[in-house]
């Protein structure tokens, strides 16, 4: 089913689109990652242009969120007050992201950015996912329950004011979860990721969150930033290509759901591990991808 892009201007199989949105659903569900990290990649590897893959990934997100946060609300499972904090901090990155994102653009150079920014932050962060998760599993091996002690970074516990997250378990200064939106908001406008899969870790492990409210909270703020961010692109860059977003749409509105249900079965540690595992691999064909060329581009030969 040939189903032809008007922004990228190109003809695609709808059904590869629409599967694609629902796998990025089931992670959304799963890990309380928007799948944008996931989409972006597999949409350029596919053949769309950068651009029109990070601005286009953006809107299916949302989608994908909007299906998971009601999933995970329905059980408790989000800090509304925190995440009006981290919605501000994203809505205020994604217009310092929009600046950046027209700077890169004018100079030629965001497409390589893009795919620079994917290997950096994909290969670290699901190195030091894949360590931890490792680490544990070993630990409850040898016989050890080990319990991670819920605290936040010293960082946080200098700032000023503080504030009562009751939901997180929480007594911090809102400054800390404002910042963590802000940068998120840029990195949603230069990758079209939902920034989940930096915001969970360091819901984790910067702000000491209850993990029972990680997930859940990470798809709200989603929720909001990637539709900003929507709205700034086809505002600014004109990059959104709706048809693609409507097909990437239509898989993980239902992918959000499954993978919600199967989160709730599944061991936590085994899921970071496998989300870590899959960061390494987009990261390392990424890498590949900007560092391997064929001798000959194109080739003619006699039919």
């Amino acid at each position: 089913m040939d189903v032809y892009l008007p922004i990228a201007n190109l003809s695609v199989n709808g059904l590869i689109i629409i599967g694609l949105g629902m796998l990025t659903g089931m992670l959304s569900g799963i890990f309380g990652v928007g799948g944008g990290f996931l989409t972006t990649p597999l949409l350029i590897f596919y053949g769309i242009p950068p651009t029109v893959a990070a601005a286009s990934a953006a809107s299916q997100v949302t989608g994908a969120s909007v299906s998971g946060v009601f999933a995970h609300g329905r059980r408790g499972g989000v800090d509304y007050q925190m995440g009006g904090v981290l919605v501000a901090g994203g809505v205020l990155g994604t217009g310092i992201g929009a600046v950046l994102f027209s700077v890169l653009e004018r100079l030629g150079q965001i497409d390589t950015v893009i795919n620079l920014l994917y290997v950096s932050m994909l290969g670290g962060i699901g190195s030091l996912m894949a360590k931890e998760a490792i680490q544990t599993l070993r630990a409850s091996k040898g016989g050890a329950r080990p319990v991670r002690k819920r605290r936040h970074h010293p960082f946080v516990t200098n700032l000023p004011l503080r504030w009562r997250f009751y939901r997180s378990g929480l007594y911090i200064s809102p400054l800390a979860p404002l910042l963590l939106g802000v940068g998120t908001g840029i990195l949603t406008m230069l990758m079209g990721i939902g920034g989940g899969f930096v915001l969970v870790p360091a819901m984790l492990y910067i702000l000491g969150m209850s993990a029972n409210v990680v997930v859940g909270t990470s798809l709200f703020q989603i929720l909001f930033v990637t539709m900003a961010t929507t709205m700034m692109h086809a505002l600014t860059t004109h990059a959104v290509d709706i048809v693609l977003a409507v097909l990437l749409l239509l898989g993980s509105v239902s992918g959000a759901q499954i993978g919600a249900k199967f989160a709730q079965n599944a061991s936590p540690v085994r899921l970071r591990l496998a989300l870590a595992i899959i960061v390494l691999a987009v990261a390392l064909r990424m890498a590949l991808g900007l560092t391997w060329h064929p001798d000959e581009i194109f080739t003619v030969s006699r039919l």
